[in-house]
């Protein structure tokens, strides 16, 4: 494969990884309403989520099969959305929920991304025949796409958060309706 090829094929697995509707959408949504920069570190840390995932599913590969654990996934993903779409939809102060703290964001995405089914799903199949593709372009490619989307995604929401105040309740309450139906989602695939 070419540069500009292996490059491109890249991108659009690292867009179909970070674009669809899903809980670290959600997440990032919530806090980008309220801020750009804590937007943009909620994906720094699904963006990290992602790395590790990387490295876990490209090391064990060819060792273990991933897939006898995916009750146990889906068990993990159920009580990790739950919480945090629990503290979505709960009534707090609005000082507290406009300001988490940059390492609390931080760690608050990567904990979701690392335990999000729907990424770790993600690498174990899309992920590993990437890995199985290419090589150092296809990687910087598909990190490139998720760089993009976790500052362009977040600046879209800042701005019209700006436009119109009420956005961001609107947002907060969508996100956390997100986190809870994918949290019932995961529970009902773990003990189905």
């Amino acid at each position: 494969m070419n540069v500009a090829y292996e490059a491109g094929v890249g991108m659009l697995l690292g867009f179909s990884l970070t674009i669809p509707p899903g809980p670290m959408n959600a997440l990032i949504a919530s806090q980008s309403v309220r801020s750009f920069r804590g937007g943009v570190v909620t994906g720094l840390g699904a963006m990290s989520a992602d790395a590790v995932l990387a490295a876990v599913v490209f090391v064990l590969s060819a060792a273990v099969d991933l897939t006898a654990y995916l009750r146990a996934v889906y068990a993990l993903g159920c009580a990790v959305m739950g919480y945090f779409g629990y503290r979505l939809l709960a009534p707090h102060p609005r000082a507290e929920a406009a300001d988490l703290g940059t390492v609390r964001t931080y760690s608050t995405a990567l904990a979701i991304g690392v335990s999000n089914p729907f990424q770790i799903l993600w690498w174990l199949t899309a992920g590993l025949a990437f890995a199985y593709l290419g090589g150092l372009v296809l990687f910087l490619g598909l990190f490139g796409a998720i760089a993009v989307w976790i500052v362009l995604f977040p600046y879209a929401l800042s701005v019209g958060a700006k436009r119109s105040p009420s956005l961001e309740r609107w947002v907060t309450l969508g996100s956390g309706a997100i986190m809870v139906g994918f949290a019932a989602y995961f529970g009902y695939l773990a003990l189905a």
